[in-house]
Formats: C-alpha cells, sequence, structure tokens
C-alpha cells in the first residue's frame, strides 16, 4: 500500500487497519521533523504501523514534487516487489470565500489535492497494472453539483472535486486493466488535525467520528475484487451498511448520533 500524507488522521487509520493484516505499507508524507501543532511524523506513525503487524517504510518527501513522487513508487516496487494498493490520502483545506483566498493557497490546495493525487495514481499505474488485485482510493467526495458547495468555498470545491475528477476518469480509462478507482468520503466530519486547526475546531471536533470508521470502510473497498468494484463514490456509512454495520454509535467521541456534523458535499 503507497500512502500520501498518512503521517495522522485519516491516511494512517486507514493504513493501520491495513498493518492488522500484516500489510507492506509506504507513507510518503512532509512530516519528519515533530510539528508545533500536528501531532507525529512518518516515522512515528511506522512505528505505530509495525506495532499493529505491518511492514513501514516511512518517506519524507512532497506530494507536489515530481521526483519524491517517482522515488515513492520505486522504493515501493523496490522494497516491497511491487504496488496493490495506492491511497491519495494527502489534501490541503481552507473553506475561504473567493474574495479571502489567497492565491498561494489556492495553489497550494489544487497542488497537492488534485496534481498530487493525479501523479501519484499515473506513476504507480505500472506496478498496479502487474497487481492481483489492484486499487486507486481517493479521499474525495461525491460529484454533486449543487451550487450551494461552490458558492461556500470554491476554491476547496474545485480542489476536492479535482480529485474526484481523478476517480470520476481513471474508472473509465482503466477499467479493461482491471484496476479498481475509487472515492470514500464520510458522511460526517471526522476528528482529525484539519478540523481541529480550523476556527472553531476543537468545538466541531466534540461532535465528530473517530477516523476509525474511514478505516474500517476502507479496508471493505480495498479486500474486495477489483474487477467489480470501480467508479463509485462511496460513502463510509454505505459501504459499513452493505457490510452489515448499521450501529455506528461506536465511532462517536461520545455526542449522541443525532448531533454528530454532517459532512460537506453531501
Amino acid at each position: 500500500m503507497l500512502v500520501s500524507g498518512g503521517s495522522r488522521g485519516i491516511g494512517l487509520a486507514i493504513a493501520l487497519r491495513a498493518a492488522r493484516d500484516g500489510a507492506n505499507i509506504v507513507l510518503l508524507a512532509k512530516t519528519g521533523e515533530p510539528h508545533p501543532s500536528l501531532q507525529g511524523t512518518v516515522f512515528t506513525a511506522a512505528e505505530q504501523l509495525r506495532a499493529a503487524g505491518g511492514q513501514a517504510l516511512p518517506l519524507v518527501g512532497d506530494v507536489r514534487k515530481d521526483d519524491d513522487v517517482a522515488a515513492a513508487v520505486e522504493a515501493a516496487v523496490r522494497t516491497f516487489g511491487g504496488i496493490d494498493v495506492v491511497l491519495n490520502n494527502a489534501s490541503a483545506i481552507d473553506l475561504s470565500t473567493t474574495d479571502a483566498l489567497s492565491m498561494k493557497r489556492y495553489d497550494l490546495m489544487a497542488d497537492i489535492n488534485v496534481r498530487g493525487s493525479f501523479m501519484l495514481s499515473k506513476f504507480s499505474l505500472p506496478a498496479l497494472r502487474r497487481s492481483a488485485n489492484p486499487h486507486i482510493l481517493t479521499l474525495s467526495p461525491p460529484l454533486n453539483m449543487t451550487p450551494h458547495w461552490a458558492g461556500l468555498h470554491l476554491g476547496y470545491t474545485m480542489a476536492k472535486y479535482g480529485m474526484s475528477m481523478t476517480t470520476l476518469g481513471l474508472a473509465e480509462e482503466l477499467k479493461d486493466d482491471g484496476i479498481a478507482v475509487n472515492s470514500l468520503w464520510p458522511c460526517t466530519i471526522i476528528d482529525t488535525a484539519a478540523i481541529r486547526n480550523l476556527p472553531g475546531g476543537e468545538r466541531i471536533a466534540k461532535a465528530a467520528r473517530r477516523p476509525d470508521i474511514m478505516a474500517d470502510a476502507a479496508h471493505a473497498i480495498l479486500t474486495r475484487p477489483s474487477r467489480g468494484c470501480t467508479g463509485n463514490f462511496f460513502t463510509d456509512e454505505e459501504v459499513l451498511g452493505h457490510e452489515g454495520i448499521t450501529d455506528f454509535s461506536g465511532y462517536s467521541l461520545g455526542a449522541p448520533e443525532d448531533r454528530l456534523v454532517p459532512d460537506i458535499f453531501l
């Protein structure tokens, strides 16, 4: 499994769930040194993966940089013999309106979210084609064209929908290769550093679910036969419901289910 931005949060939770199955995981993330406002580094994440039962190769790199992404793909193939799963997890968020959004922040979201997901998927294709059950899973929302979402935070909406367009296009382009390409999005806010760092984030996080719900949903998707599971924009509840799980209260941080904050784009 090749994961972008898996030092913490949802990406790390998904990697930890795979590690419990003994997976070999390559983490490509920028945080090599402790960050003042973000918990964990790519190296502490790798330690957690090994403790959970997997193998881990931590790589400090930037998903925006061609050479870093190419090196991560090469290292995955060289170290573990191939790539079965690409998880496009790295993402930047800024919910500012157009007037307030700086072009630097706009470029950051476009480069990480859209270009990064496209490039990591593209560079991994030769290895994925050699896999027995290849999957690309991107953490991005359904393409909901209701104007409401674009009107709230246009820059971020375009960046996240760009990730979803990658899913839409690659699923069609790669269907004859048997490479599953899907997106996964939570029905509620998930407790992550990205949420807590938003204005009012600590309050919002109290009405969130733990990243484990996304990890369990991703695990269910990634263990399905790739040829029969592609081109989907899944939600976590939808996937787990298909697995027979309908009580999601165990994933919450204590707030009643009817008090949880719904996620955007749905």
